[in-house]
């Protein structure tokens, strides 16, 4: 599985429940349509986090399969219309100090022993 991680903060004045709501609105979409496999959005707590190495005080994960189905979800919202440039637009205008990342789960499953050079 990989997982695409977003960290960043909302802009000052936005309601946290009405940034949920859009999220989920837009999340929810990609993974009825199959281009993710699931997410989960990650606050964090009492002010303990790494702001400064990583931006933001929220987290957003996005599971794929891997990276063909993330590159097809990016499909989607490099269209930049439709229902879900509304969905995009309902996010993006709500959050800044981006910082994005990918990780995998490790190891990975096509992974051979035994023939490795390093």
């Amino acid at each position: 599985m990989d997982v695409y991680q977003a960290f960043f903060s909302l802009k000052p004045g936005t309601k946290d429940l009405d940034f949920v709501a859009d999220l989920t609105r837009m999340m929810d979409h990609l993974v009825e349509s199959k281009k993710i496999e699931g997410w989960r959005l990650l606050r964090s707590k009492l002010g303990l986090t790494p702001t400064k190495a990583l931006g933001g005080e929220f987290q957003l994960l996005i599971e794929t399969r891997n990276m063909a189905q993330l590159d097809a979800a990016f499909a989607i919202a490099a269209k930049r219309s439709g229902e879900m440039e509304v969905m995009q637009f309902g996010v993006n205008s709500k959050i800044e100090d981006i910082t994005f990342a990918r990780y995998r789960d490790f190891h990975d499953p096509v992974r051979q022993t035994g023939e490795e050079l390093f």
